[in-house]
């Protein structure tokens, strides 16, 4: 059995930051087990092969379903979850956004000294490779992590800007500047015309390293736990069973979704839960799988004319063009990902921070691109930022290849439900402005006799899916916190040589997309286990 320093479990956006971070010491020894492939194909590498990515389950997505959603016409929502090295930065819409800084200081406000927004910035601009330079202290323009702007050339993008603006709405020239608030351009993780996902940025420039093991296609089924420590790493192989040896720390980067599952496969987690499906309880830790948050989206759809949107360039040999010029020549609508535009906005007066984020698609979006439409138009994806309701992820049952169980409890809260009503009026006061004129025929999704709020509830219920962006199922909490799983250290409670270092560790959900800050926790985690920190933003 091999020993490690450093074991880490899942090649997502944090497992490759780690890999990448931890192997710099030439004296320490790192091992990734990642349970999915290398995911070198042109889909991934290929910005507009995002809409095959997301929808289909298969080597490169986990595709997980969530139990009966009660508040959801007991609907189960489809779940893509990326599979393979770079995880789901592999298979999401490449869009770079932070968060609001507020955010973070909400958690150091929660007791979790070292992570309010001065002390994670320097992370932020450590990770950048950012097209704007270092703006004023707030980018970093030689980290791994290209952030290009877009490419797109359609007047749809700077119209719809146009429109938010004469909806009432300001416009910001960068959603992670100096004001989050309002319509604009998103950064995206694109470079050169690939998508720039963690394993492109961090692992695949260390691969070469002597001190680095990557093993893939190796699913984890337990931690092994012996007098209250993390020993030992077991997973399989087809039908083979093999075990890595901790000799200093686990590192466990396997996501909201599997983190928290992994650990209930290893006796950690409600004790009695575990009992319930045959587990044999090794540390009893309540808050595993529970506090999990989502963004929760609404779509609404616009047929258009005199646009080349998503439908007419991949409609018959269209398709086939754009990836013959994309694999031969690295041009063309391949480059792209039709969402370059998009706002964060404020449901109502009052409020101290956008609670409502927009993204603009050149293309009519329904279902995760499952429900075909064969027309062009547009789509406005609506999501509320900082949702009430609570979920978690549960153990369904003993064995470790079988899906957990998702509970994510969407509209439980009527604060919620407020919101994503008023996320569709934004919607049609946006689209109807003369910006969009030129553009815009008719709407078609939820239509125009979807009018009162009773009837808008009905849509949203009906329909309202995720935006991908799931956390908080391996909480960090402040001492004697119940129902916390991880420290401000992210050690795990109770358990000696593991941490949690994901997304699932997020005490509440930012409010943006979670690929940036996700890796933000990994860059920092690394100094923290390396003993290290940078220096607080000034």
């Amino acid at each position: 059995m091999p020993g490690y320093d450093y074991v880490i479990v899942g090649g997502g956006s944090a497992g490759c930051t780690l890999a990448a971070r931890l192997s710099e010491d030439p004296a320490a020894s790192v091992c990734l087990i990642e349970a999915g492939g290398t995911n070198k194909e042109m889909l991934v590498r290929m910005p507009a092969g995002v809409g095959n990515l997301i929808k289909a389950k298969g080597k490169h997505n986990w595709g997980f379903w969530t139990e009966p959603e009660p508040h959801l016409n007991n609907r189960r929502l489809w779940w893509p979850r990326g599979r393979g090295l770079g995880g789901s930065s592999s298979i999401n819409g490449m869009i770079y956004t932070r968060g609001h800084p507020r955010d973070y200081d909400d958690w150091r406000q929660m007791g979790m000294s070292g992570w309010s927004w001065d002390d994670v910035l320097p992370y932020f601009r450590r990770l950048e490779g950012h097209h704007g330079g270092e703006s004023g202290g707030l980018h970093g323009d030689a980290g791994p992590l290209h952030v290009s702007a877009g490419e797109s050339d359609s007047p749809f993008h700077d119209a719809l800007v146009e429109a938010g603006r004469q909806a009432g709405y300001p416009v910001t020239d960068d959603f992670n500047g100096a004001e989050q608030e309002g319509f604009g351009r998103y950064d995206l993780t694109i470079s050169n015309g690939q998508r720039w996902s963690a394993a492109a940025a961090y692992l695949r420039p260390a691969l070469s390293r002597p001190n680095l093991t990557v093993i893939t296609d190796a699913r984890t089924s337990r931690i092994v736990v012996e007098r209250g420590r993390a020993v030992a790493v077991e997973y399989l192989r087809g039908r083979e069973r093999a075990l890595v040896e901790v000799v200093g720390e686990l590192l466990l980067a396997a996501g909201a979704v599997q983190s928290p599952h992994i650990l209930q496969l290893s006796g950690i987690g409600n004790a009695a839960d575990l009992r319930d499906v045959g587990v044999t309880p090794v540390h009893d830790l309540p808050g595993v799988g529970q506090n999990m948050q989502d963004h929760l989206d609404v779509i609404m759809n616009w047929t258009t004319r005199g646009i080349v949107t998503g439908y007419s360039a991949t409609r018959g040999l269209s398709m086939l063009k754009t990836g013959v010029n994309y694999a031969l020549r690295g041009q063309g609508l391949g480059r792209q990902q039709f969402l370059e535009s998009g706002a964060f906005l404020r449901s109502r007066e009052g409020l101290e921070r956008p609670d409502v984020q927009i993204h603009g698609v050149l293309a009519i979006m329904r279902d995760h691109g499952r429900t075909q439409v064969k027309e062009d138009g547009f789509s406005l994806h609506l999501c509320q930022l900082r949702p009430e309701s609570r979920g978690r992820i549960a153990l369904g049952s003993a064995d470790p290849t079988a899906d957990p169980l998702i509970f994510a409890n969407y509209l439980a809260s009527p604060e919620d439900r407020r919101v994503l009503r008023e996320c569709v009026k934004i919607g049609r006061d946006v689209a109807s402005q003369h910006a969009l004129d030129p553009y815009r025929v008719d709407e078609i999704y939820p239509g125009p006799q979807v009018r009162s709020d009773e009837e808008i509830d009905a849509w949203v219920r009906a329909t309202a899916e995720t935006i991908y962006h799931p956390v908080g199922t391996c909480r960090m909490g402040a001492d004697g916190d119940a129902g916390a799983v991880v420290d401000g250290t992210l050690r795990v409670l109770g358990i000696d040589r593991l941490r949690v270092v994901d997304a699932s560790v997020m005490p509440t959900l930012v409010g943006s997309n979670t690929n940036a800050p996700t890796i933000m926790i990994a860059e920092k985690a690394a100094d923290m286990i390396r003993g290290r920190a940078l220096a607080a933003a000034a």
